[in-house]
């Protein structure tokens, strides 16, 4: 599999692992544990949409340009 695929996967399972971490905790003031996750969730979460973007970048970049034809005759 090429590395752009992989790492738009990657990414976008970290994204939504950040997602679950972040919206399935509700915040209790007496638990720091529970405020330490969801924080982690909101890192986790941010750190998928940029290995999601790099992915995207590196899929589009290592793709296969078609050659240039050089015809430079002029024909009416």
């Amino acid at each position: 599999m090429k590395a752009g695929i992989l790492m738009f996967i990657i990414g976008g399972t970290m994204f939504l692992v950040g997602l679950v971490m972040f919206y399935s905790i509700e915040l209790d003031p007496t638990e720091p544990i529970w405020n330490h996750i969801k924080n982690m969730g909101t890192f986790v979460g941010l750190s998928g949409i940029g290995v999601t973007v790099a992915g995207i970048l590196l899929y589009l970049i290592s793709r296969n340009q078609p050659p240039i034809q050089e015809n430079f005759e002029y024909k009416e």
